[in-house]
């Protein structure tokens, strides 16, 4: 599975476009061509989670989309999840592995090449780092990182690299141009008017770019 890491991957949230639910975002991710889905939720409770997880498993495996759970290892076993990410403050990465299995793929969160390089030695099957550029979806996310440091980031390690954070239409594609294998993207499809469209231009903008 970790050779369809690559191309966009939505990750949801219910709560920046009130009335949208992780089903609904999810299903038009996969119509408009994402390659991976994540449900992210830091407040819904745990039966709320589990429901929509299974809900977006669903759609995401009649589609062959890979469907991934932020944080929660419980709900990702439980939902029967693709892959997991986890944070500098989450499970380490054995621990994570030896819960779900050699089969799940495991994401770990990181802000610098010293934490990529940590996350490929500990058994990551992919980095996510960011932010790339200025992001409101994430207060906490820290500093911006940049571009030449996503670079950086992609040389020194041999695993995938997800950038994330303020990721839009407008720069995609010199994500994808540093060696970028997926690019995250929250509010440029929730947020957006016809969240199927918003998809399938940013796949086509990053696919544009991939090997520049």
């Amino acid at each position: 599975m970790i050779g369809r890491l690559s191309g966009l991957y939505v990750i949801t949230d219910s709560e920046l476009c009130p009335g949208r639910t992780h089903a609904e975002i999810a299903r038009a991710a996969v119509e408009g061509g994402a390659a991976l889905v994540q449900i992210r939720d830091k407040h819904a409770s745990d039966r709320e989670f589990l429901e929509a997880a299974l809900e977006i498993r669903q759609i995401t495996e009649e589609a062959g989309v890979l469907f991934f759970v932020n944080d929660r290892l419980d709900v990702a076993a439980a939902s029967g999840a693709d892959g997991v990410n986890i944070g500098q403050s989450d499970l380490p990465v054995e621990v994570a592995r030896g819960l779900l299995g050699d089969e799940v793929i495991i994401g770990v969160s990181v802000d610098s090449v010293d934490q990529a390089k940590k996350a490929q030695e500990d058994g990551a099957d992919y980095v996510g780092f960011g932010p790339i550029f200025n992001t409101t979806t994430k207060p906490d996310s820290g500093p911006v990182s940049g571009l030449d440091a996503l670079r950086k980031v992609c040389h020194e390690v041999s695993i995938p690299v997800v950038a994330i954070g303020g990721i839009s239409i407008a720069n995609i594609g010199s994500v994808a141009a540093n060696g970028a294998a997926c690019a995250a993207v929250v509010s440029a499809v929730v947020c957006a008017e016809d969240m199927v469209k918003a998809t399938s231009d940013l796949v086509r903008e990053f696919r544009k770019f991939i090997g520049w």
